[in-house]
């Protein structure tokens, strides 16, 4: 998992060519794993590699929930010159029917393998059951948080930047990122 985890940082970090967007999203990828577990703990049901599969499952859809986000924030930043908070908000607002579309079609397609019972379902019940509660908590929490974690992360690069300017004495590039506008 850690080295899943090291290979999707690194090729984000090559595709937004930062080393902070990588962190804002894979930042959302606990509130899945606390979810599925707690999801677990609730129906009293073990953790087997079926629950592993449907925790791998729901680390690419959550993730890539918040690519959609981040995205789409960096893309309005860039070409509209948008500033950060700005450029965050409008990719809540115009990503929020995608995100919720491809959740809602993951979390009910899971719903049967949770509730299901006969023949087989103790293999298919842990996977549902971790779908279904990984899905509804991330999506709770991320759709809150990811916004707030990126910008918090691109107000720590503008520090960085700044101080890392003052250190050279250069002149400090005040829209270095778009968030001071």
């Amino acid at each position: 998992m850690l080295a899943a985890l090291v290979t999707v940082y690194i090729v984000l970090g090559v595709l937004y060519e930062s080393y902070v967007h990588p962190i804002t999203i894979l930042s959302t990828l606990p509130s899945a794993g606390v979810g599925a577990l707690l999801a677990l703990l609730a129906v009293k049901t073990e953790f087997s590699i079926i629950a592993l599969i449907g925790i791998i499952l729901l680390i690419g859809i959550v993730k890539k929930n918040a690519i959609m986000m981040i995205d789409f924030a960096i893309e309005a930043e860039r070409e509209e010159g948008l500033s950060t908070k700005d450029a965050i908000y409008k990719a809540c607002l115009l990503r929020f029917r995608p995100i919720m579309m491809t959740t809602m079609a993951a979390l009910l397609g899971g719903l049967p393998l949770a509730l299901g019972s006969g023949v087989g379902s103790e293999l298919r019940r842990p996977l549902g059951i971790t779908i279904v509660g990984g899905l509804l908590v991330s999506q709770l929490l991320t759709l809150y948080t990811t916004p707030v974690i990126y910008l918090f992360f691109d107000r720590l690069a503008v520090r960085f930047a700044t101080a890392r300017t003052a250190q050279a004495g250069m002149p400090v590039l005040e829209n270095y990122t778009g968030a001071h506008k």
